[in-house]
């Protein structure tokens, strides 16, 4: 999985909407997970780095923590705050690098990454952490990744984005990301640990149609008339091969925690 020629060219901003919609949050389970942590207790200062709609946000706000979310798309940061808002849930919001969020030092409990990690500079985004943090402070980088496995409906979707969108090197995945290690070690973290679990996720077939639209080699990248072609193609792959509505989609959660000394 090629993640720096997938960086190239992409603005999820353009599927700001389907990507609120369709794409599966992270699950509660996430959450439940970090409480032995000391992560997402009622009264922490979060920062949710690239936040995205605000999966990870709207999740921590509603453990009663007190929550800093930014993201660099507007569109992403409108849609993250309309669903807070729906949900009754008080987050603040701000248009910011993850590299140099201008934030105030020592300002926060955890600092947390979900499915997002990858689009940084990530050696400055982990420096940036570690100097917003408090002593023991928490850096958290967390994934909830569809998995491609032989002939099922992610393996089929993945090789069916590669033929509209050759430049799209971000299949194949396993939901393991071993590497963010490093970038915490050479940051000057410590005390590592993971974590990873597997679920399936139902998805109707509009309801997949739209998470792949807010993709980043489909909607994050093409132009809009392809976004349609492949759409239809999509439709015509789900209805021949995949009838069953609705999917049930494998996924993988996984988290690294580290803590600054």
């Amino acid at each position: 999985m090629n993640l720096e020629k997938g960086k190239l060219g992409i603005d999820f901003g353009k599927t700001a909407q389907d990507y609120l919609r369709h794409r599966a949050g992270f699950p509660q389970e996430l959450f439940a997970r970090l409480r032995p942590f000391r992560i997402g207790l009622a009264g922490q200062d979060i920062l949710d780095l690239g936040t995205g709609t605000g999966s990870l946000a709207r999740g921590f706000a509603a453990e009663g923590a007190r929550v800093t979310a930014l993201d660099i798309s507007p569109q992403m940061l409108a849609a993250a705050a309309t669903a807070a808002k729906d949900a009754g849930l008080e987050i603040a919001f701000q248009q910011a690098p993850a590299e140099a969020t201008g934030l105030p030092p020592e300002s926060f409990d955890v600092v947390a990454a979900g499915q997002c990690w990858h689009w940084f500079d990530r050696a400055k985004a982990a420096a940036e952490a570690k100097r917003l943090l408090r002593p023991g402070g928490f850096l958290l980088i967390a994934h909830f990744d569809w998995l491609p496995l032989p002939g099922n409906v992610v393996a089929e979707t993945e090789a069916l984005i590669e033929a509209h969108n050759p430049s799209w090197a971000l299949g194949g995945g396993t939901g393991f990301y071993p590497q963010w290690a490093g970038d915490a070690l050479g940051a000057g973290f410590r005390d590592l640990e993971t974590f990873t679990c597997d679920q399936d996720v139902p998805y109707s077939h509009e309801a997949w149609r739209g998470r792949i639209r807010a993709s980043a080699g489909v909607g994050g990248s093409l132009a809009a008339a392809q976004v349609g072609e492949f759409d239809a193609a999509l439709a015509g792959l789900l209805a021949t091969h995949f009838p069953g509505d609705p999917l049930q989609v494998p996924h993988r959660l996984f988290a690294l925690i580290a803590r600054k000394p």
